[in-house]
């Protein structure tokens, strides 16, 4: 009788991403101190981890993979099947654990998996937010089937120096472990990904770490054992100036210093202190709600109807967005007229007749319309004050909203609360202190990009301008290059 193995998944969709052999063999040769260990990988994918170990266990939810591990390491005890379910009822325990574990965001992180997950994390004493990528559970539930003393050391991305969701994972390994190191390294393991990755030391389960150990390097190299630490972490810096975040620490200490001089001066403001700052709208079906101007006009719509707006950051211009740009997107017969159509008011005939068309028939099935109601009616639109660029290579952008436009959720709408907080906000915005802060509060993106989520954005420094002169040092404009090279924006060019 045949048998019938399912469809493997695609390695995007079960986040697998194989080690390199000289990364794996090197986590390997730290984690392992004697034959006789026991060695755990929660997501063994083609057993290059447990292949390198005479005593592991692998667990891997993907048939093919799971077959091809059995392979690689006959002699290893492979369990084919979801790791949060095997750990919430294995009894097992092992000395170390050591693998890359998948890295699938929480968009597609969901369902019976994503659910038994959290909830033994919980059960762990961690609590996880519904945005937290699969990696960060993984580790928490392999480390707590380790045996007193056990170590573990993982392949993670580098979210885990700056995404909120990686902070309880921190806090439960500095409390779980006498000692974590994270390694940050440049250079790409994985250099067809977009994703940077970092490495994750954590040695003696069943103590508690005083600091965390941090160590930069420029590249990669294969090594059995761990250099001295680039420096030691104060927890308490760590929380309370970084915000449990480790990305900052790539800056030099003296400039950090300087930063966290700004940030405590009585006289400093955050972004958020004077402005509010949030995703523009939604629509549910950008092709179908954007119209082009001759489309508008062919089909005689209302002009009080139809709302100028950006679609996207790259139709920018560099400081202020006049009515003489938007005529140039009404010349050029841009997609630029969002159709804004209220809950409750009467549609016209001719708009009604372009929601029946084939186009309109579509639109309404997308997932964000079929869950509003009336369908047609794009929620949240607003005129902000300023746009600020959502992802951005060398810097973000502010932009003045003189054209009184809206704006997609691809550009940040910001409304000022200080009015008179907006010259020195403009003045101040290019200087290399402010995108220095923008740097430190917001993160890598992959591909040389900087994203700032609102709530980044918020935490930006805007500092009195009596400091201006002293925030004009060679060390800062060198602190910018530094984290500009970290998110790889200089090896674009």
């Amino acid at each position: 009788m045949p048998i019938t193995i399912a469809k493997p998944v695609s390695n995007k969709e079960a986040g697998a991403f194989y080690s390199p052999e000289g990364v794996a063999s090197s986590l390997l040769a730290w984690a392992i101190r004697s034959p006789d260990d026991r060695l755990l990988d929660p997501a063994c994918g083609d057993g290059r981890f447990i292949a390198g170990h005479r005593k592991s266990v692998g667990i891997e939810q993907d048939a093919h993979a799971a077959a091809t591990a059995r392979t690689h390491a006959p002699w290893a005890l492979v369990h084919e099947g979801d790791f949060f379910e095997w750990a919430a009822n294995t009894k097992e325990r092992f000395e170390c654990a050591a693998g890359n574990p998948p890295f699938i965001r929480y968009q597609t992180f969901k369902g019976e998996v994503r659910a038994r997950a959290l909830d033994l994390c919980a059960k762990l004493g961690t609590k996880f937010s519904g945005l937290t990528s699969s990696w960060a559970p993984f580790l928490v539930a392999a480390a707590s089937l380790l045996e007193p003393g056990g170590r573990m050391a993982f392949v993670t991305p580098a979210e885990i120096g700056h995404a909120p969701y990686a902070a309880p994972l921190l806090e439960y390994l500095i409390s779980h472990f006498g000692s974590v190191r994270i390694v940050a390294i440049r250079e790409k393991l994985f250099p067809s990904l977009s994703e940077d990755c970092w490495l994750l030391f954590a040695d003696g389960f069943g103590g508690v770490s005083p600091f965390i150990e941090f160590s930069i390097q420029e590249q990669f190299v294969p090594s059995k054992t761990l250099t001295a630490p680039s420096m030691r972490v104060s927890l308490r810096e760590w929380r309370n100036v970084w915000n449990r975040r480790l990305r900052p620490f790539l800056a030099p200490k003296t400039v950090r210093d300087i930063y966290r001089d700004v940030s405590c001066n009585p006289d400093t403001l955050r972004f958020g202190d004077i402005a509010a700052i949030g995703i523009g709208y939604v629509s549910g079906a950008n092709d179908f709600f954007h119209l082009r101007p001759s489309v508008a006009r062919a089909m005689d719509f209302p002009s009080h109807l139809l709302h100028p707006t950006v679609r996207n950051g790259r139709v920018l211009p560099a400081k202020r967005l006049t009515e003489a740009t938007v005529q140039k997107w009404r010349d050029a017969d841009d997609p630029m007229l969002l159709l804004c159509l209220s809950k409750t008011g009467s549609v016209p005939r001719q708009v009604l007749r372009y929601l029946d068309t084939d186009e309109g028939r579509a639109a309404r099935e997308t997932y964000k319309c079929r869950n509003r109601d009336p369908w047609y009616s794009v929620p949240d639109v607003q005129v902000p004050d300023l746009f600020l660029s959502y992802m951005s290579g060398i810097s973000p952008s502010l932009v003045s909203n003189e054209a009184l436009c809206s704006c997609t959720n691809s550009v940040h709408g910001v409304r000022i609360r200080e009015l008179s907080a907006i010259p020195h906000l403009v003045r101040s915005w290019d200087t290399p202190f402010m995108q220095l802060s923008c740097e430190l509060e917001g993160h890598s993106l992959g591909g040389g990009l900087l994203k700032l989520e609102p709530r980044e954005a918020a935490q930006i420094l805007l500092p009195p301008p009596a400091m201006s002169h002293e925030l004009a040092s060679p060390a800062i404009r060198e602190a910018l290059h530094t984290m500009r090279r970290w998110r790889h924006y200089s090896d674009q060019g």
